[in-house]
């Protein structure tokens, strides 16, 4: 298991990554995590005492890679941007599944059915995770309904959520 200790940093313009706070894995202790690997990859773990699994960690061109720290993680930690965190880190190769609610879904939606299969597995789970982490069944519900509607006009997961931020602001 990898163990250091990472300052929680928050990118200002970075494309897409905007206002994200995040941990930065170094290259170093990135090829000790999975060697000769420079793509996406999954891991598992503690960052404090919070446990994570099947988090994202993502290539920044250098050999060093970030953890976004997202909303769930800075509950969890009660940390934020600048705060200190210990993290333990194994890779995590479990197979990730779709939540069948979206299968059954799509399965009556062809169009998005046919625009998610062409979706690489992970963007395929970006989808699902989401629906999967609503708190309540009507969360859900609307969620799997946005989902669909998107997926039928060909859109990815980032271009559904800043529509419905753009809508939202309105």
């Amino acid at each position: 298991m990898l163990r250091f200790t990472a300052t929680l940093y928050q990118f200002e313009e970075q494309g897409e990554k905007s206002g994200w706070t995040y941990l930065e894995i170094p290259a170093d202790m990135a090829e000790e995590l999975y060697p000769s690997n420079k793509k996406t990859f999954r891991v598992k773990g503690k960052l404090d005492q919070y446990a994570i699994q099947s988090v994202a960690v993502l290539p920044m061109g250098d050999g060093s890679f970030i953890i976004p720290f997202n909303a769930a993680m800075r509950k969890g930690t009660g940390k934020k941007k600048g705060a200190l965190v210990k993290v333990a880190l194994l890779r995590d190769d479990t197979p990730l599944t779709i939540i069948p609610e979206l299968l059954d879904c799509l399965n009556d939606a062809p169009e998005a059915e046919r625009h998610f299969y062409s979706l690489a597995p992970s963007r395929q789970r970006y989808f699902s995770k989401w629906i999967d982490e609503a708190k309540t069944e009507t969360t859900k519900i609307n969620r799997l309904a946005l989902c669909v509607a998107a997926l039928s006009r060909q859109m990815d997961f980032g271009a559904m959520i800043r529509e419905q931020k753009k809508i939202r602001k309105g």
